[in-house]
């Protein structure tokens, strides 16, 4: 049966904000999966991640972006992250700008908000953890945005607990264009497995050393060999830029890697549907931040 695409809309929004507003984490609500990890850390997220929704005829395409900060100019990684964020914007029908309700920080905001001007898009005003916030404050916060850009809506959502997704989501659906979808209607994500794979041993990582570690780690997937009775052999190496940070991750007689390995398995498993056999390496490559050889692998360019 051919669907008449007449009645369909399909569009891209893209998802901007300061690091750590929970643009992952609301993504992967308003799609219903894991499609963009999450941590406490800012700057998770470092390169552009679809995440797609179908709702009431509409397929939403949802561009999860790095926060958009103040990169220092003698970081090739942190000016690669930036420019991806801005280049999340060319190709969107529709912007939703979160901003952290319970951490708001005027001067941040206005420099993103400044960032948007040049474009002819329209922005949608999103504020999170509203829930961590007293509601009179709440009300001024959402009167001093819109003072600062003529948003066409505003919204008070709590992306961690769901509470008014909802709202997005339909309003979303409504404003993107008419047209057929571009994607199959069950398809949740454009990132390859084997990137999401290691994506989610970092943010196990994460999780677990962001006071011990800086975010100078990162997790790649060195082989994928699916077996005949459906499980799969997965191999990671884990890239550290100095040799002291090698044995934070290992953890005493390798304790805290093997935990590491645990969790991601678990995680890798209910995804893939099959058991899988996960292998995780340690290995130093000093200023590997500074390669952009090294993070072109997230679709990153310097």
């Amino acid at each position: 049966m051919t669907t008449d695409t007449s009645q369909t809309r399909c569009g891209y929004v893209a998802v901007v904000g300061a690091p750590n507003a929970g643009k992952s984490t609301l993504i992967n609500e308003m799609v219903g999966t894991k499609v963009s990890i999450v941590s406490p850390k800012v700057q998770t997220t470092r390169t552009r991640v679809l995440g797609m929704l179908v709702h009431e005829g509409a397929q939403v395409i949802l561009v999860d972006t790095p926060g958009i900060f103040e990169p220092d100019k003698r970081k090739n990684l942190e000016r690669a992250m930036v420019a991806a964020a801005m280049d999340g914007l060319s190709d969107a029908d529709a912007i939703l700008l979160l901003v952290d309700a319970a951490s708001y920080k005027k001067q941040e905001i206005e420099m993103i908000i400044g960032r948007l001007k040049g474009h002819d898009r329209p922005v949608i005003l999103a504020l999170n953890k509203v829930d961590k916030i007293k509601p009179e404050r709440l009300l001024d916060l959402s009167r001093e945005l819109n003072d600062l850009h003529d948003f066409k809506a505003t919204f008070m959502i709590s992306a961690l607990k769901g509470n008014g997704v909802q709202d997005v989501v339909k309003y979303l659906s409504q404003i993107i264009p008419e047209g057929p979808f571009l994607f199959p209607e069950d398809q949740v994500s454009d990132m390859p497995m084997r990137l999401l794979a290691a994506e989610i041993t970092r943010e196990k990582l994460f999780y677990k050393l962001h006071q011990e570690l800086p975010y100078a780690l990162t997790v790649e997937t060195e082989s994928w060999e699916p077996f005949k009775d459906g499980s799969i052999k997965i191999d990671q190496t884990i890239y550290v830029s100095r040799d002291n940070h090698k044995g934070i991750v290992l953890g005493k007689g390798g304790s805290l890697i093997k935990e590491i390995g645990e969790k991601s398995r678990i995680e890798l498993e209910e995804i893939l549907d099959t058991r899988v056999h996960l292998k995780l390496f340690v290995k130093v490559r000093e200023n590997w931040m500074d390669d952009p050889e090294r993070f072109s692998i997230w679709g990153l360019k310097q």
